[in-house]
Formats: structure tokens, C-alpha cells, sequence
């Protein structure tokens, strides 16, 4: 299941991609437009930030915006640097693999070769879908309030 955090990460970067070229967007104005606690966004936007998904701009007119643009940011690699691996069985991951404890011979592993597919699966939709596929897709309400701050 996706957590919370990943879920805020998630919508605090799609709104970005939205205004991506703009303004730098404070915590405050993202926290308020998208319903996320300030305090938890904070502290995600410097995990973000960390992890090269976000620079911060200091300054009157500072705030967040993304590091590259969001044609080139996926949804998995926002989940990885929030929640770690998409694996649902450590012994399937390809970034952060680890043995499992209970098990006697990974090539035999049934359970090791349905989770293998699953990952698969689950990294290509996140991996091949990107930040500005995301916005695209858009809400009515989200698209009044750009047009509103553009004004």
C-alpha cells in the first residue's frame, strides 16, 4: 500500500508540474492548494530535496520547484526516495535487495518468482509514468486555482 508520505510527495510534486516554469511555490501555498499538513510537507519537501527531486529558492520570492522537468520525473523514483523499494519481497529488489530470512533457495521460490513479476509489472507503470503525464490528467478545481494565481 502506498503511504501517506508518498502520497503528499506525490501531490505536492504533481502541483509543481502544474506551475513547472513558474514561480518557486512556498511549503504554505502547496500545503494549503493540495490539503497536506504544512509540517509533514516540510519535512517531505527536504526528503525530496535530498534526493534531487526539488531545489529550494530562498529569498522573498522563494519556495520549491522542480529539478528537472517533470517530463523527466516518474512517479516510481518519487516513491523510492519516500517509501524505499516498490518490491513487496525484499528479495526482489533491484535497488535495495536483501536476502529473505525464511528462505532455503531463492531459485525455487515460488513466492520470490510471482513477487518478481509483480515488481516488474508495478516499476514500469511508475517508471514510465511521469510528473507531466500526471498534471495533464488535472481536476477541474486545480486548473481554476493556476489560473487564479496567474492572474
Amino acid at each position: 500500500m502506498l503511504s501517506q508520505r508518498s502520497r503528499y510527495a506525490l501531490k505536492a510534486l504533481v502541483h509543481l508540474a502544474r506551475r513547472y516554469g513558474g514561480e518557486p511555490r512556498q511549503v504554505t501555498l502547496i500545503a494549503d492548494a493540495e490539503n497536506i499538513p504544512r509540517k509533514f510537507l516540510e519535512a517531505i519537501m527536504s526528503d525530496l530535496r535530498r534526493a534531487g527531486l526539488v531545489v529550494s529558492v530562498r529569498g522573498k520570492h522563494g519556495g520549491y520547484e522542480l529539478s528537472r522537468p517533470p517530463a523527466e520525473i516518474a512517479f516510481g523514483e518519487i516513491i523510492r526516495a519516500t517509501d524505499g523499494p516498490l518490491a513487496l519481497v525484499p528479495c526482489v529488489s533491484k535497488k535495495f535487495y536483501r536476502r529473505c530470512e525464511d528462505c532455503h533457495d531463492e531459485t525455487t521460490c515460488a513466492i520470490r518468482r510471482v513477487m518478481a513479476d509483480v515488481r516488474e509489472e508495478v516499476s514500469s507503470i511508475l517508471d514510465n509514468t511521469s510528473l507531466a503525464h500526471a498534471a495533464s490528467l488535472g481536476c477541474g478545481d486545480e486548473a481554476a486555482h493556476w489560473q487564479d494565481d496567474a492572474a
